[in-house]
């Protein structure tokens, strides 16, 4: 698949190497989830210049450093001592050879240092505090493992901290991208298969990317693709977290495949758990993970009670609603079982996703200043898909979502926003919107 989209992160990671090589040295961090695209990116804002690419693969440091060796050479077209086991004296050594010349270093899966050797991050502290103000390094690091590149960076007590001159995280695609790759790969595309690829990849880069370069871009197609043997679907939600969570991770993985179930709340969840307290765990994966998020009825204070969970990316979501909680299935290689599960749970799962969809349509749109759902506690019926604050004071949206628009019960909602204007907005005008696939 051609490189699309990124055209700000690139415009940016190319500014950096230019003040790099023209004044000093500038170290960058691009973060972002596993399949994210990040060394995609950084390698595409590199091109055409000198250019030191290194992986920091879990091997014995004294290994990397004599595979890394033969690299720097050849990549700068340089002597290197043979005998450098070290990473310290590595980097002493480019960071040297910087104060001549200039050139990019990257450093990819820099957190697996900390398996390594994790002395290397305060020998690189103080190496770059001697050298970068008189060297012309584009320093670049990068690292999938979201908790610990926010460890390294972010933690006070690290070394590294507040050495990073930029901090770049990549998101997923957004939705005039995924409809651009469709254009080109699928032109005749529906807008239920344009919902099923932000459904099932959320606009992760890697998976679009699979669906494409296999030419299974219909709903059914991509079905078909994601559940038979040995499909790089089967595992990934489990490949991507466990490092994340670490040997611990049995009780994040039953309150994500809870919250993906539809337990949404700390009760429900605890109840799913057996009883067990939820409330740290919690806690993490959405301030060091950054994996789910607490969602409020709009404008709700703070200190809230009603409040839910959700999943933040659309795999995972996808992935714990079928891969992990049909795992049985998948044992036994009863792939046509699961997929028609997911056939016939398609048309609702679906229609979920599709007010996410909108959701982050109307905020694409940057005509909003709020935007969420609101609701009131348990047992009522008052209870509204989408509501949108705009840019000009004292004006809404209120949005009913469906799949199909002759499902949607336009009086219903009326009465729903009368109340909702009395509750909360009661000097706006709000406009109400039923929005279904044709809206897409």
């Amino acid at each position: 698949m051609e490189f699309y989209d990124r055209g700000n992160e690139l415009a940016e990671l190319e500014r950096i190497r230019e003040l790099s090589f023209s004044d000093h040295s500038r170290m960058t961090v691009v973060t972002g989830r596993r399949r994210i695209g990040k060394t995609s990116l950084i390698i595409k804002s590199v091109e055409g210049t000198p250019t030191v690419y290194l992986f920091v693969g879990r091997k014995n440091e004294s290994t990397l450093c004599a595979e890394f060796v033969p690299e720097v050479a050849r990549a700068l077209h340089v002597f290197v001592p043979d005998e450098i086991r070290t990473f310290r004296s590595l980097f002493l050594y480019m960071m040297e050879l910087a104060t001549r010349c200039a050139f990019n270093l990257i450093l990819d899966e820099f957190q697996e240092f900390l398996n390594i050797n994790e002395s290397v991050y305060s020998d690189m502290q103080n190496i770059w505090d001697t050298y970068r103000k008189k060297s012309k390094m584009n320093l670049i690091v990068s690292g999938s493992v979201y908790s610990l590149m926010q460890k390294i960076f972010q933690d006070k007590k690290e070394p590294l901290f507040g050495r990073a001159d930029n901090i770049v995280k990549l998101s997923a695609f957004d939705l005039a991208t995924l409809k651009k790759i469709l254009c080109d790969y699928r032109p005749e595309y529906t807008n239920d298969d344009l919902l099923a690829l932000y459904a099932f990849t959320g606009g992760i880069p890697k998976y679009v990317e699979l669906f494409c370069d296999n030419r299974t871009l219909s709903v059914d197609d991509m079905i078909g693709f994601m559940v038979r043997e040995n499909s790089s679907f089967t595992d990934e939600g489990k490949n991507l977290l466990v490092e994340e969570f670490g040997k611990n991770y049995a009780t994040y993985f039953s309150i994500l495949g809870a919250i993906s179930g539809g337990i949404n709340t700390q009760p429900e969840i605890e109840a799913a758990l057996g009883g067990k307290s939820a409330g740290g765990h919690l806690k993490r994966l959405i301030e060091d993970y950054d994996l789910i998020a607490r969602v409020r009825p709009l404008l709700a204070k703070e200190g809230t009670q009603t409040v839910r969970y959700e999943i933040k990316d659309n795999f995972l979501r996808f992935w714990f609603n079928y891969f992990d909680r049909y795992r049985s299935l998948i044992e036994i290689k009863n792939f046509a079982g699961l997929q028609a599960i997911i056939r016939e749970d398609y048309p609702t799962y679906s229609g979920r996703i599709l007010e996410r969809y909108f959701k982050q349509q109307f905020a694409e749109s940057h005509e909003y200043r709020e935007i969420g759902s609101w609701w009131e506690t348990k047992g009522s019926q008052n209870e509204i898909d989408i509501v949108a604050l705009r840019l000009e004071r004292n004006k809404a949206v209120a949005c009913e979502v469906k799949r199909q628009k002759k499902n949607v019960k336009s009086e219903l909602l009326a009465t729903k926003v009368e109340h909702l204007k009395h509750k909360i907005l009661p000097k706006y005008a709000v406009e109400t919107r039923c929005l279904s696939l044709e809206d897409m």
